[in-house]
C-alpha cells in the first residue's frame, strides 16, 4: 500500500522498529503517544503510517519489523506472501466491472494460512454466464459488504506482504481500482505472478493455466473459480515454484522478479512432475 504518512512519525516509528520488532498496538501507543487507542485503531494506524514503507515489513505474527535494504531485495525466507484470488462480474476493471468474491492466502516459511475471505456485493448485477461460471448469483452477494465495507479488513492484510496472484495483472487491477475508489489509497509494491514465474521455471509446459499447473503439481483445486479454492491452489503452486527458484539459486524477491524479465529461451524437457496430476 502506498499513502502519504508523515515524515517525523515514521522516523520516530522507525527509530523504535531499530530496537527490535512491535506490534500495532506498542507502536501506537507508546511511540505515537495514542495511549488509548483500541486494537482495531492501532492496527489501521499503523498499516497507514508504514504499510507502504519498503524499509518496514510485517511478520507472520502481525509484528513490524526493519527491512534490511529495498523491499524488492527482501531475501525469500524473510517475507510473508499474500495470494490472491477475486471474482468479477466481468473482466473489464476499468468499464464498471466489480468484485464479486475475494480470498487471501498467506505463504512463510512454507505454510500456507488461510488470511481473509468475503463474498462482496459488486453493486451491479452479475451477467447470467458468470454466475454459471462462478456460481455466485446476484442473491447470494445482495446481503454481503460492499468493498467499501471490507476495504480496511483487505488493506491490513495486504500490508507489508509481497502481493502474488495466477496472472496478477488481474487481480492487481481489480484490487488497485477498488482501494482508489474507496479509500483513496495507492495500491503498489512488489508483486510476483505465478504464471509468469511457471514460464521461466517450468518451461515445457504448454498451458499455464491455473488447472494446468495445478495437475502439473499434483495439487487439487477445491472449488473452482471461487475465489478461496482458486487462491489455495495459487498458493501451494507458489510454494512449489520457490523450491524450483532455490534450485536455480533465487534468494530474492527481487530475482523472482528478474525470471519474468529474461528472454525465453528454447523448450527443454519436463522435470519430474511432482505428485499425481
Amino acid at each position: 500500500m502506498q499513502v502519504a504518512p508523515s515524515g517525523t512519525l515514521v522516523d520516530r516509528v522507525l527509530h523504535r522498529l531499530e530496537d527490535g520488532a512491535a506490534d500495532s498496538i506498542t507502536l501506537v501507543r507508546e511511540v505515537l503517544g495514542l495511549g488509548k487507542a483500541t486494537k482495531a485503531v492501532a492496527e489501521r494506524v499503523a498499516v497507514a503510517l508504514i504499510g507502504a514503507d519498503p524499509r518496514v515489513r510485517r511478520q507472520q505474527n502481525g509484528h513490524w519489523t526493519l527491512v534490511r535494504g529495498s523491499a524488492e531485495s527482501t531475501r525469500i525466507a524473510d517475507c510473508t506472501f499474500a495470494v490472491i484470488d477475486v471474482e468479477t462480474t466481468g473482466g473489464r476493471s476499468g468499464k464498471g466491472d466489480r468484485i464479486t468474491e475475494i480470498a487471501i492466502y498467506t505463504l512463510a516459511g512454507g505454510d500456507v494460512t488461510p488470511a481473509y475471505e468475503s463474498l462482496v456485493n459488486p453493486e451491479r448485477p452479475i451477467p447470467r454466464f458468470v454466475s454459471s461460471l462462478t456460481q455466485i448469483t446476484d442473491a447470494m452477494v445482495r446481503n454481503a459488504p460492499t468493498f467499501d465495507e471490507i476495504a480496511d479488513e483487505v488493506t491490513d492484510q495486504l500490508a507489508g506482504r509481497v502481493f502474488v496472484a495466477h496472472n496478477a495483472r488481474f487481480d492487481w487491477a481489480f484490487l488497485a481500482r477498488e482501494l482508489k475508489r474507496s479509500r483513496d489509497v495507492a495500491l503498489s509494491g512488489p508483486r510476483l505472478c505465478t504464471v509468469q514465474l511457471t514460464r521461466r521455471l517450468v518451461p515445457g509446459l504448454r498451458s499455464r493455466g491455473l488447472d494446468s499447473v495445478a495437475a502439473y503439481f499434483g495439487i487439487d483445486i477445491t472449488g473452482r473459480h471461487r475465489a478461496s479454492g482458486d487462491a489455495h491452489a495459487t498458493a501451494q503452486i507458489l510454494a512449489r515454484l520457490l523450491d524450483l527458484a532455490a534450485e536455480r539459486g533465487v534468494e530474492t524477491v527481487e530475482g523472482l522478479q528478474n525470471l519474468g524479465r529474461r528472454p525465453r529461451g528454447r523448450r527443454t524437457a519436463l522435470p519430474e512432475p511432482m505428485g499425481e496430476a
